[in-house]
């Protein structure tokens, strides 16, 4: 009925690989570039907001009346100017936004490519003894 063992210390040992320096320290890479996807990924997702409202941005320009002066934000505060130097300016500014963007998600697939290639190597050498998964 009772099923329960005690499990002897060298059994509970066998499948555990020992965990030399150089393991260690892919252990604490794989780590550290875990915590700069997730800070990539927080930055990619700002800007893609910010992407969408000058987008909108857009939509509304082309709606307004070209002879009148247009609040446009620059940093914190909102400046008048007139509707044509709006324009201009947020093409500019959606410009730069996409090569960030752009930037952004290249630093993010090359993390993703090292990580991709420590998980193999981790998970080579300790299978199920090491959880590398969110």
């Amino acid at each position: 009925m009772n099923n329960l063992r005690l499990v002897e210390h060298e059994d509970e040992n066998e499948d555990a690989a020992e965990v030399t320096w150089e393991d260690q320290q892919r252990i604490n890479s794989f780590s550290k570039l875990n915590n700069r996807m997730r800070s990539l990924e927080d930055k990619l997702h700002e800007l893609q907001q910010t992407k969408e409202a000058l987008d909108d941005l857009a939509t509304e320009l082309e709606l307004a009346d070209e002879d009148e002066s247009v609040l446009y934000k620059v940093g914190e505060t909102f400046l008048h100017m007139p509707h044509s130097r709006a324009m201009k300016r947020l093409e500019r500014d959606q410009a730069v936004l996409d090569d960030k963007l752009s930037s952004l998600g290249l630093r993010s697939e090359d993390c993703q490519k090292e990580m991709n290639e420590l998980k193999v190597a981790l998970y080579a050498k300790f299978g199920r003894a090491i959880n590398l998964d969110e």
